[in-house]
């Protein structure tokens, strides 16, 4: 007996939309509204008063029409987040240059969109993109690395190791910054390179000791998290990534 052939999956109908691609409707009138104009009402939302402020009563206000009416076009809310979260993603840097020069500027532009867009940090993905936004971010980065010896694997490998570390200092970096509610905490890395000096000590913490004693978190500038760290972070993966081409290159 014959194998059954695979099922195709079926594209949710949200992102079906996103994609312009809407489901076969009734015969009817056109309908006055459509998934663009509902994200970009619920992102102007998101923009003013924070994703807190973004329910469906709210959008539809925006758009003056009944809360139902935006159910015919996003499920529930959650389709909704998935919308915004493509469409706040803005459009990738332009291709060109060395591989590295551009992996650079992909991934600090991933982490402005989200410093621009805070409310962005509050939106959990539920998976890999499929928006035409996201993918346009992953095959930007590919293209990037088409010229190298890394598999496919090893492409989207890097797409993902990227694109976490900007989330994670853009959400630090928003977590640090000044208007940031801060509490007890040092205002400054000089600041807190003070304390520790209070706290640590040689025989407990010989290394962290050391490191205070030298300076390493003085600093003239009153920012507590410095584009310098970024750059840090950043050229340490880099670094990885221009060993790993190297090591491919040389196993032929």
């Amino acid at each position: 007996m014959a194998d059954e052939p695979a099922r195709r999956p079926e594209l949710p109908v949200v992102v079906g939309r996103m994609w312009g691609r809407e489901p076969t409707s009734r015969r009817g009138p056109k309908p006055s509204l459509d998934l663009a104009r509902i994200t970009a009402a619920a992102t102007e939302i998101a923009d003013a008063e924070g994703l807190g402020a973004v329910s469906m009563n709210n959008v539809a206000t925006r758009l003056g029409v009944a809360p139902m009416s935006l159910y015919r076009y996003v499920g529930s809310k959650d389709d909704l987040l998935l919308a915004m979260l493509d469409a706040a993603t803005g459009e990738p840097p332009d291709p060109g240059g060395p591989y590295r020069d551009y992996l650079h500027r992909w991934t600090r532009a991933n982490a402005e969109v989200m410093l621009a867009r805070p409310w962005l940090l509050q939106i959990a993905p539920s998976g890999p993109p499929m928006g035409p936004r996201g993918l346009r971010w992953l095959d930007r980065l590919l293209r990037a690395l088409a010229d190298t010896p890394l598999d496919h694997g090893e492409k989207i490998g890097i797409a993902t190791t990227l694109s976490g570390y900007a989330l994670n200092q853009a959400s630090l970096m928003l977590s640090l910054a000044p208007q940031a509610p801060h509490g007890a905490l040092p205002e400054s890395s000089h600041q807190y390179g003070e304390i520790l000096g209070l706290l640590v000590d040689d025989e407990t913490y010989p290394e962290l000791s050391a490191a205070v004693r030298a300076g390493a978190f003085d600093s003239d500038d009153q920012a507590w998290y410095e584009d310098s760290d970024f750059r840090f972070g950043l050229d340490l993966l880099l670094d990885g990534i221009d060993a790993l081409i190297a090591r491919r290159s040389r196993a032929g």
